[in-house]
C-alpha cells in the first residue's frame, strides 16, 4: 500500500518553506554550553558586554578584543538581554546566528526572485540550506554570519537597482555599512568594488537612474561605516589606534596567490556542495548572456571575493564562507534547468546518502543508550571516557517523527525539476536535527569547558588575588571567565609578576613550571576527551 500523498504543494513554498528553514536553523542554537572554538570565544565577548558594560570597546576575559567590529556581538548581547529570563545567556546570544542566517537566506531568496522569478527564489533557499559549508557555522556564535547577511542584502539591492533604483540603493548602502560593522576593512575591500565594476560590464547597470541609486547607496553606507570608528576615536582614542593598526595588519599579502586559489577551489569542491556544480551549470547555460545582471552580479561578486580571499586570507573554511552566497545565486536557476539524468542523480544521491546517515545516527545513539551493538558502544566509550548516556523521551519522539517525515517525503514526492534539491535540503535538515536531538549530550560533554572551570574554581583559595596565565587561548580564557568568573593576567605583563597563582595550559606529555622559584602545583585537569590539552595550577607563598 502506497503512503498518502503530501498534504502540501511540492516543491514547498510559503509557510512550508519558512518552516523548513526554521527547522534547519533552530536545532543546535540552544540547549548546549559554549563549545571549544569560535563559539566559546564570541560568547565570552558577549558575556563581557553584558557583565561589564563594555559595549563600545569589546573585551574578552578582561582584555580588549579587537578582532572584528562589534555588530554581531551587539546583536547577540541584545538578544541575551531580551531572552535571558527564559534561556541561559549563551543560548539566547547564539540566537543572533540564527537571525543573521535567516536574513541571509531571505535576501538570497529576494535576489533570486528579482533575477529569475519565484521558482528561482525557492531554489536559492533550498540550495542555501543544502550547502555543506554553512551547516556548522550557522549554528555557532559566529560574527562572519553578520557579514554574510550584509553581503546577501547587497546582492538583493543590486538585483533591485535596474527596476527600483532608489530602493535598491538604500538596501545596498545598508548592506555595505552593516558589512563593515560586521567584518571591518575586508568587507569594504571585498564588496565595495562591485559598485564600480558592475556598470563597466553591463549596460543595464549604466543608466542615470542606477547611478543615482549607487549615490544613494554611498550616502547611506558612509555614516554607518563611520559610526563605530568615530565613537571609538572620541571615547577611546588609544583603542582606536590599536584597532586601526590591527585592521591593516590583518591584510598581509599572501606569498603564493596561485597556490591559495588552488586550495580554495579544492575546499569549495565539498564546502560549496551542491551550489558549486549547479552554479557551473548555470554559467554554461547562460554563457552567451553573462553580461545580464542576473548572472553578472553573482559572478562578478564571486570573482572579486575569490581574488581578495586568495590575496589576503588562508584557504580555510571560515574564509570560504563569503564565497557561498554568490554561488547560491548562480545555482538557483539551475535547480529548474538541470537535465533529467543529472537531476535524478542528485535526487538518488541525496536520498541514499541521508537515509544511510540517519540510520547510522540512530545506530550510534542506540549503542550509547543500550550498549548494543557492543563494539560501537565500546568505541564511543573509549572516545569519550566518563560519558554516560541517558534516554530522553522528548528527543526520541522528535527524532522518530522527523525520520518518519523524511521517509514519507522521499516516497511521496511527485516528480519535479527541484525534487533533488528539496530532498538534499531536507536530508541536511534531518541529519543535523537527529545529531542535535540524539547526540547533543555526547557532543556537549566533549566540547564544553564547564567541568574544567568548576574543578579549577573549587581549588582556588578564597584570598587568591590575581592569577597569571601562560598558553591560554581565547577559547580557554573566555570559557573560564564565563563559567567560573576567572580572569587571568597574561604572562609578561607587569602585574603578572605579583600574582601568587599561575595557570598554565600545556600538554599531557610535557610540563613547564612558572618562572622563578618556590612554585608548587596544586591542581591539574582537562577535558576527559582531550588527551593532550592539560591545565596546571601553581601557587607560591
Amino acid at each position: 500500500m502506497l503512503p498518502p500523498r503530501l498534504p502540501l504543494l511540492f516543491p514547498p513554498r510559503g509557510i512550508a518553506l519558512i518552516a523548513l528553514s526554521a527547522l534547519y536553523l533552530l536545532p543546535g542554537l540552544v540547549g548546549h554550553d559554549p563549545w571549544k572554538g569560535e563559539d566559546a570565544t564570541h560568547i565570552g565577548v558577549v558575556y563581557s558586554m553584558i557583565d561589564g558594560g563594555h559595549w563600545l570597546l569589546p573585551r574578552l576575559a578582561g582584555e580588549i578584543w579587537l578582532d572584528s567590529p562589534p555588530l554581531y556581538h551587539w546583536t547577540a548581547a541584545l538578544l541575551g538581554w531580551l531572552f535571558g529570563f527564559i534561556l541561559p545567556l549563551h543560548d539566547a546570544a547564539r540566537l543572533a546566528s540564527g537571525l543573521f542566517a535567516g536574513i541571509m537566506i531571505a535576501c538570497l531568496a529576494g535576489a533570486g526572485r528579482q533575477f529569475a522569478g519565484a521558482e528561482a527564489a525557492r531554489g536559492a533557499t533550498l540550495v542555501a540550506i543544502g550547502c555543506l559549508g554553512l551547516l556548522v557555522h550557522v549554528h555557532e556564535a559566529q560574527p562572519a554570519l553578520a557579514f554574510l547577511a550584509a553581503a546577501a542584502a547587497i546582492y538583493y539591492g543590486l538585483a533591485l537597482l535596474p527596476h527600483n533604483p532608489q530602493r535598491g540603493g538604500r538596501v545596498v548602502g545598508a548592506g555595505i555599512g552593516l558589512g563593515f560593522l560586521a567584518a571591518g576593512l575586508p568587507a569594504l575591500i571585498s564588496l565595495g568594488p562591485l559598485l564600480f565594476l558592475l556598470p563597466l560590464f553591463s549596460s543595464h547597470l549604466r543608466t542615470p537612474q542606477v547611478a543615482r541609486g549607487m549615490l544613494a547607496a554611498l550616502a547611506i553606507a558612509a555614516p554607518l561605516i563611520l559610526s563605530w570608528p568615530l565613537a571609538l576615536y572620541w571615547f577611546e582614542p588609544a583603542a582606536f589606534g590599536a584597532w586601526w593598526v590591527r585592521e591593516l595588519s590583518d591584510l598581509p599579502l599572501s606569498p603564493n596567490v596561485a597556490l591559495n586559489a588552488w586550495n580554495f577551489l579544492k575546499l569549495l569542491s565539498w564546502f560549496a556542495w551542491p551550489a558549486l556544480p549547479l552554479a557551473l551549470w548555470t554559467l554554461w547555460k547562460e554563457r552567451r548572456r553573462l553580461r545580464e545582471p542576473r548572472t553578472l552580479i553573482p559572478l562578478m561578486s564571486f570573482i572579486v571575493l575569490l581574488v581578495m580571499q586568495c590575496i589576503f586570507s588562508e584557504p580555510r573554511s571560515l574564509n570560504a564562507l563569503p564565497l557561498l552566497p554568490p554561488l547560491v545565486l548562480l545555482a538557483a536557476p539551475a535547480t529548474l534547468s538541470l537535465r533529467r539524468g543529472a537531476a535524478n542523480s542528485l535526487d538518488w544521491f541525496g536520498m541514499m546518502t541521508f537515509t544511510l546517515l540517519a540510520g547510522l545516527l540512530w545506530l550510534g545513539w542506540a549503542a550509547m543508550v543500550t550498549g548494543m551493538p557492543a563494539r560501537i558502544a565500546k568505541n564511543l566509550a573509549r572516545l569519550e571516557p566518563g560519558f554516560v548516556a541517558q534516554f530522553s523521551l522528548p528527543a526520541f519522539a522528535v527524532s522518530l517523527g522527523l525520520t518518519c517525515a523524511w521517509l514519507w517525503l522521499i516516497y511521496s514526492s511527485p516528480r519535479s525539476p527541484q525534487r533533488g534539491t528539496v530532498h538534499w535540503a531536507a536530508g541536511i535538515t534531518l541529519s543535523w536535527s537527529l545529531l542535535m536531538a540524539l547526540w547533543l549530550p555526547l557532543i556537549d560533554f566533549d566540547r564544553s569547558y564547564r567541568p574544567v572551570a568548576a574543578q579549577l574554581k573549587a581549588v582556588l583559595p578564597s584570598d587568591r588575588g590575581c592569577i597569571a596565565g601562560r598558553g591560554l587561548g581565547s577559547t580557554q580564557r573566555a570559557a573560564l571567565h564565563y563559567f567560573a568568573g576567572i580572569q587571568t593576567v597574561r604572562e609578561g605583563r607587569r602585574n603578572a609578576a605579583a600574582c601568587r597563582l599561575y595557570l598554565i595550559q600545556g600538554t599531557a606529555r610535557s610540563e613547564t613550571s612558572p618562572p622563578g622559584n618556590g612554585w608548587r602545583k596544586i591542581w591539574e585537569g582537562g577535558r576527559p576527551s582531550d588527551r593532550n590539552e592539560r591545565f596546571r595550577l601553581y601557587t607560591r607563598p
